[in-house]
């Protein structure tokens, strides 16, 4: 039998090597809402330990202090109290790298030797901050330092006063990211839910399934951000309400919704009180007032309790665990960094190029999620390298008049770079750059000629080779990561469904909690997919799956934000005759 068209758009397509874009990877985006917070905070975390420096003479040895200044690029998205705990985290995982890195350089000046140890330590970095999904700028930063140290020259005994110096400027990077906790202490829960009403509104104003999954994964990160903010106060109580309504506002809309959704996005995000809008269309709260709400928000502390209890930790080191085991879809990950790493760093070495590093730093930036992901880094880094290097040699004899213009112009370009990276990452890198060849200007000055031509050099052949190593390290488990994520959605679904269906024993809170982790399971679904979809050289894909496993799962979290409360119990009258009861909640 001939296929029809229904047939041949339904059957699954094998994916092999795509067309790789060119013009769109380098097209402009919006600048991220809080792109100014990583920016100010690189430049106050440099300032300090750098003038510091500069007073004592000792501008020799900004390159330790830099590695813990640029600790303040993380944990931004992050509520306070976790967001001390990431940071110190990075702190320590920085000083670890970095002493790596600084006790290798000083026992052996073998380029074989340090060229694997750089490739060793850019896929530990790699695996490790995707494991833990620590977010932009990820490993590249570590990646840097380590690598940077590794060529450096380095005696034993002075390795502990270096790592003194980067702990001590961790911790002014510290200070620095949770300071601002003492005057605005909810203010990422803010910028969380800010967005999630955003995305309830552009779901509300044009449905369809790109919205559709934007509100969801809003939603989600809104929840995730409440979860690991700490103790409830009366402010994060405002903000779960809202969130309730963005959820709710996808499956009963009215007219206006939209505007009002995002004027309560607006007044969450500015400083002025946290909106207070009315129960949420077709939740318990709407159907039986305050009381009914305040259950529906205890699933979100039962939640907390939770993670706070040692079973909760135990079960979030087993997830970290499960993704660096035998079977995590990350090793393919970590082979193509270790492998493009390691011949980006030996065919510089080969070719005589002095700073080898610099290829292993650029290869190590171009891993993204899949193939296609990481051709399109490989555009951006490259055109922004070559553009950067122009702007160094613009402003190299403004830096050479004097320490402090030397100083003021890497503060400038870490502003810069954190300002720009957002709307693209080829934008970024043209800041980046002249500020890494400038830090080599605080140990002396260096011929200019020789530091553009090897940096030109070496991003060619880091951009060639880590891209082949991507193209040829194939990464057959995305598909299989695909599977296991239709069946936990599946799994999540029918959790819904039956609290839902058994709301009466398990509680707004228990079908709050199923519905968040359906929410969870349905980004998971459509990460691994879009993954999936940019990958080469695997089996086909069940897209048909997964297109129908996103429709009934939202279908399902349409449905139960339908949520009446417990049946109410009719009232009898004085003389003991029963008043009809409200069916449903309804008059």
């Amino acid at each position: 039998m001939s296929d029809t068209p229904s047939d041949a758009s339904t059957r699954p397509r094998r994916p092999f090597a795509r067309s790789l874009p060119l013009a769109a990877p380098l097209r402009l985006g919006r600048p991220s809402d809080t792109w100014f917070k990583p920016a100010l905070s690189v430049v106050v975390a440099s300032a300090v330990p750098q003038l510091t420096l500069l007073v004592l003479g000792r501008l020799d040895l900004v390159m330790y202090t830099m590695a813990g200044s640029l600790c303040a690029l993380y944990g931004h998205g992050l509520p306070y109290a976790r967001r001390a705990r990431t940071v110190a985290g990075v702190v320590l995982s920085m000083a670890a790298g970095l002493a790596a890195a600084l006790v290798t350089a000083s026992l052996t000046h073998s380029t074989a030797v340090l060229v694997a140890v750089g490739a060793l330590l850019a896929a530990a970095q790699k695996v490790a901050c995707d494991a833990v999904r620590i977010g932009p700028p990820g490993h590249v930063i570590l990646t840097f330092v380590s690598s940077a140290a590794l060529f450096a020259p380095q005696r034993l005994g002075q390795v502990p006063a270096h790592l003194a110096l980067t702990l001590g400027a961790g911790a002014v990077a510290w200070l620095v990211c949770v300071g601002p906790a003492l005057i605005r202490r909810e203010g990422p829960e803010r910028r969380a839910v800010a967005r999630a009403l955003e995305a309830a509104a552009d779901r509300v104003a044009e449905p369809g399934p790109r919205t559709r999954h934007s509100a969801a994964a809003a939603v989600h990160a809104a929840w995730q951000c409440l979860l690991a903010s700490g103790r409830p106060t009366p402010v994060r109580r405002s903000l779960e309400r809202l969130v309730v309504h963005a959820e709710a506002a996808g499956a009963s809309a009215r007219p206006d919704d939209p505007d009002r959704l995002r004027a309560w996005a607006a007044q969450t995000r500015a400083r002025g009180p946290v909106p207070e809008p009315p129960p949420a269309p077709g939740t318990a709260a709407a159907l039986y007032g305050i009381d009914a709400e305040r259950a529906e928000l205890y699933g979100i502390d039962a939640e907390r309790a939770a993670l706070r209890a040692s079973g909760g930790r135990r079960a979030a080191r087993r997830a970290l665990l499960r993704s660096l085991g035998p079977g995590s879809h990350l090793l393919p990950v970590a082979a193509r960094t270790l492998i493009g790493c390691a011949l980006a760093g030996y065919l510089c070495a080969a070719l005589g190029v002095g700073r080898p590093y610099w290829a292993i730093v650029t290869a190590a930036s171009l891993y993204q999620a899949n193939t296609t992901l990481t051709w399109n880094r490989t555009l951006q880094r490259t055109l922004g390298n070559f553009l950067g290097v122009l702007v160094f040699a613009a402003v190299l004899p403004l830096s050479r008049t004097g320490p402090l213009p030397l100083v003021l112009c890497c503060l400038f370009f870490s502003f810069a770079a954190e300002a720009l990276i957002t709307r693209n990452y080829w934008l970024g890198s043209v800041a980046v750059t002249p500020m890494a060849l400038l830090v080599l200007e605080f140990g002396g000055a260096h011929p200019a000629g020789e530091l553009v031509g090897d940096r030109v050099l070496d991003t060619v052949l880091g951009a060639l080779t880590g891209f082949l190593a991507a193209a040829l390290v194939t990464n057959r488990r995305a598909a299989g990561r695909v599977e296991r994520a239709l069946e936990a959605a599946a799994q999540a679904r029918s959790a819904a469904e039956r609290a839902y269906a058994d709301r009466a024993r398990t509680g707004p809170a228990g079908l709050d909690r199923a519905r968040r982790a359906l929410t969870a399971r349905l980004v998971e679904l459509r990460e691994a997919a879009d993954i999936a979809a940019g990958e080469w050289w695997q089996r086909a894909l069940p897209e048909q799956e997964v297109v129908a496993a996103e429709r009934a799962g939202h279908r399902t979290l349409a449905a139960t934000a339908q949520r009446p409360g417990p049946p109410v119990r009719a009232p009898r009258t004085r003389r003991g005759a029963v008043t009809p009861a409200p069916a449903n909640g309804a008059a």
